[in-house]
């Protein structure tokens, strides 16, 4: 095979190792496998590793270093530039390896890397718990929760990796080991906002909360006419409010074609309690609809998930906004009223309460500030239709970058490179060290890159 010269090898050498499967361009299922959540990627690697055991992780680990293959490693494919998969290299699949196993008495969970917040969610919510978990289901976990990892439970419960309570991890060298606070405890620092820079997860465990099976939450939805004063409203409510509320807002258009903004709480504790906290936000304005009600925590997780499908194109730019001034929304508004395609989204997410509580150097994560998480996320479905969407979403962002300070690991897209160093802060000179002991070679670069100390 000559479009593939090491398909043999591999087949020789790689197969009779492992209990997964490999899959080679021109197989049936090869070309759905190489599909990622972001529709503009298109890339068709060597092979794709389908493992389902840390022994498989080993063992493709072992045969790319040798045989100097680029690697990719995929959970949920939800990377925006597309880093579940590489072209012409090799992609460790870790997606049939999704289980998720509860401890009720220790309020602990275990959950295999390939695993979605979907997963989780339902293993977890079984006993009526839950850990920080992102705001759209079908997200995997282990990139969320190594990017630091928001969700609607972050203001009261801290972020994914702070739940984190240990992990297994294969290294560059194929090495199986343990990190938490007793073993490896520089390695469990640095996956804790790090990134896929320092191998492959293979196991979370987390720390889990009694949250219960229903929450109060939902959206109220107002006209674009209202939306300066909803986001000066949000502004001031979502900070000032109790750190059991998690609270969202989005600029997005209705499957109707109504441009909208959505004002969108989350509240995790005494249902009466939350009727109270709520009412100021449910008195406001005059909405189109107040979709605010009990509901199971499940249904919370996926109220975003079919406006992001996967499949869409995508470009996305995110900063941290340490204020929401009025100049801000004012360029926000303008550049909404104009975007090119109705399924762009605006979002606003507070993050405050006990996320804010750490010290920046507790984790790799550093961005410990009470901020607001803004982003804006072109989606289009037309591949004739990308010049116009990116730009509008370069220009939207050179507009806003001024009022940022900092970004998320998880939210940098292709052409985000130099604010790699920016997402990761103060804490990028010792991620460089740990990342010079475990990967002094590299091996793991197809990410938001870490290099190694020279």
């Amino acid at each position: 095979n000559i479009a593939n010269p090491v398909e043999g090898l591999l087949k020789q050498k790689l197969k009779p190792q492992i209990t997964g499967q490999l899959l080679f361009n021109g197989e049936e299922t090869y070309d759905l496998a190489r599909k990622v959540w972001n529709g503009m990627i298109d890339r068709k690697p060597a092979v794709i590793v389908r493992c389902l055991n840390s022994s498989d992780v080993s063992h493709a680990i072992n045969f790319a270093r040798n045989h100097h293959l680029t690697l990719a490693v995929r959970g949920g494919g939800h990377s925006l530039p597309g880093y579940a998969v590489c072209e012409g290299g090799m992609v460790i699949d870790l997606s049939a390896m999704n289980k998720v196993t509860v401890d009720t008495a220790s309020k602990t969970a275990s959950a295999e890397g390939g695993a979605l917040w979907s997963d989780f969610d339902k293993a977890t919510q079984d006993q009526g718990l839950a850990t920080t978990g992102g705001t759209v289901s079908h997200t995997g976990i282990g990139g969320l929760t190594l990017g630091g990892g928001q969700g609607w439970l972050h203001n009261g419960y801290g972020f994914t990796c702070d739940n984190l309570i240990s992990a297994e991890v294969v290294l560059a060298n194929g090495e199986l080991v343990v990190a938490n606070k007793d073993q490896n405890p520089d390695l469990f620092w640095a996956i804790r906002g790090g990134g896929g820079n320092f191998g492959v997860v293979t196991t979370f465990e987390y720390q889990l909360h009694n949250i219960g099976p229903l929450v109060l939450g939902g959206m109220i939805l107002y006209p674009m006419e209202q939306a300066k004063k909803a986001l000066q409203f949000y502004r001031e409510f979502s900070m000032s409010a109790p750190d059991q509320l998690g609270m969202l807002s989005g600029l997005f258009t209705t499957p109707d074609g109504i441009p909208v903004i959505a004002l969108a709480p989350a509240w995790f504790g005494d249902i009466s309690d939350g009727q109270n906290v709520l009412q100021p936000l449910r008195e406001f304005g005059e909405p189109l609809a107040d979709l605010i009600d009990i509901i199971p925590y499940v249904q919370l997780q996926t109220m975003f998930d079919a406006a992001v499908p996967h499949g869409m194109h995508r470009y996305l730019k995110m900063g941290y906004l340490p204020a929401l001034d009025d100049d801000a929304i004012d360029y926000i508004l303008e550049y909404v009223s104009n975007k090119k395609s109705p399924y762009s989204i605006v979002l606003f997410n507070s993050i405050k309460g006990v996320a804010t509580k750490r010290a920046p150097a507790d984790t790799a994560f550093v961005h410990r500030n009470p901020q607001w998480h803004f982003d804006i996320l072109s989606q289009w479905s037309d591949p004739q239709d990308t010049a116009q969407n990116v730009q509008w979403t370069r220009d939207f962002w050179q507009k806003i970058e001024p009022f940022t300070k900092g970004t998320g690991t998880n939210f940098l897209d292709a052409d985000d490179g130099e604010r790699i160093k920016t997402a990761y802060g103060e804490n990028y000179a010792r991620l460089s060290l740990i990342k010079t002991k475990y990967d002094p070679d590299n091996l793991f670069n197809i990410n938001n890159n870490i290099k190694p100390s020279s």
